[in-house]
């Protein structure tokens, strides 16, 4: 039967101070952020505890034995403090252990059994541990922490004091794990449609209040670096004609005043057209309030995304996805990417360097295995399938010898 303790009595029988209790809880929650956070949580620990060693085991892989963890001690850390090491999950010692419940190895077994265990003369003996101290935390996603302290044979046992110390950290971990396993997530999902909104060759162009850009992706950098209709005026957005720019400035306007008001039934997107000094086709832009869920006081500076789309510019499709969803070959592909890209079969070929004749036999065989029968069908399937969602990059080498144009 272990004591019970509150936490200001442990923190009283092991000389921690509350400030000190307090940033270590805040590297902790600080983590979900940046990790090194996290690695400072762990050399915080090691010194609470005067361990040797403190683990986090943040994943066990099973095919190969390289399991990622963060380890503060006298190890060679990398980058975060992020390394992968051997960590055999199925041992026996450690396989079954009940979830959110600290144990030393005097819960396990004697120290007879402990020091003639293959788990401690290969991971624990050449490091010199011999103590540990330690909990497997479940967390919200089905996963599982595994945290463990460590020290040399010469020092004293865990104490209940410091199984209590040990228990009271388990619920701030899961916590600042799984805050970060969210936002981490987000993040990804983030990037993943702002690179696929690029290959959509659509601008996005992030303004504050007072219109200044805060954001550009690289579609939004190229139209504006034409000139050409959108431009940068001191860090502001404007249109080239005066006409297009009031009415530019009025949609950005109105869709901050809906979001002062708090009319969320009136908060969608407004569109305009913006007409470009080269003569080429109009631009096409959308003007839309990024949704806050407002939940501080102060509510944060709202934002707008600006959405601009040239007609005429080329979408970044994927090559690859293109040529395996209609199983067609390198040459088809090619040919009927630059079809979809608005040039007429004279120009493909042109562009190509294939003969006309050639082009033409590719591009019945791509009516054939599209299903269509005319090229304007084409570039609608085309601009209208998925082919614009994957990663472009290089088809593979066709096995035949090429036809020479």
């Amino acid at each position: 039967m272990h004591t019970t303790l509150s936490n200001a009595q442990v923190l009283a029988h092991l000389g921690i101070e509350l400030a000190d209790y307090e940033r270590l809880l805040g590297n902790m929650y600080d983590a979900a952020l940046d990790t090194q956070r996290l690695n400072e949580a762990l050399r915080q620990l090691r010194g609470l505890f005067q361990a040797s060693f403190v683990t986090l085991i943040l994943r066990v892989l099973d095919e190969p034995f390289l399991s990622p963890m963060m380890v503060a001690g006298d190890v060679e850390v990398g980058e975060g403090g992020l390394n992968h090491y051997a960590y055999c999950d199925k041992s026996t010692l450690f396989d079954r252990l009940a979830l959110d419940t600290v144990f030393t190895i005097d819960d396990l077994m004697s120290d007879a059994e402990w020091a003639s265990s293959s788990f401690y003369l290969l991971y624990c003996q050449p490091y010199g541990c011999y103590h540990m101290l330690g909990a497997d935390i479940s967390m919200p996603d089905g996963g599982t922490l595994r945290l463990r302290i460590n020290r040399p044979r010469e020092q004293a046992r865990f104490g209940e004091v410091e199984r209590a110390l040990c228990a009271m950290l388990i619920p701030h971990l899961r916590r600042a794990l799984h805050m970060h396993t969210l936002l981490d997530r987000s993040a990804s999902l983030g990037s993943l449609y702002s690179q696929t909104i690029n290959r959509l060759a659509v601008a996005t162009i992030v303004l504050d209040e007072n219109g200044h850009v805060l954001q550009l992706n690289p579609v939004a950098r190229e139209i504006l670096g034409s000139n050409d209709g959108l431009k940068l005026i001191g860090g502001r957005l404007e249109a080239t004609y005066p006409s297009d720019n009031r009415e530019l400035t009025r949609l950005v306007r109105n869709a901050f005043l809906r979001s002062r008001q708090g009319d969320k039934a009136e908060q969608g997107a407004e569109a305009m057209s913006v007409s470009r000094p080269s003569g080429q086709v109009n631009l096409g832009v959308v003007v839309e309030l990024i949704p806050s869920q407002e939940l501080v006081e102060g509510k944060g500076k709202p934002t707008v995304v600006v959405y601009v789309r040239d007609a005429v510019g080329k979408s970044l499709v994927s090559n690859v996805v293109t040529s395996q969803l209609y199983n067609l070959t390198p040459a088809e592909t090619g040919l009927a990417l630059e079809l979809a890209n608005g040039l007429s079969l004279e120009e493909a070929s042109e562009r190509l360097n294939i003969r006309r004749n050639t082009a033409r036999a590719h591009l019945r065989s791509i009516f054939s295995k599209t299903g269509v029968r005319r090229q304007t069908e084409l570039v609608r399937i085309m601009l209208n399938s998925v082919v614009a969602l994957g990663q472009p990059g290089p088809l593979p080498a066709p096995t035949g010898a090429a036809v020479a144009g």
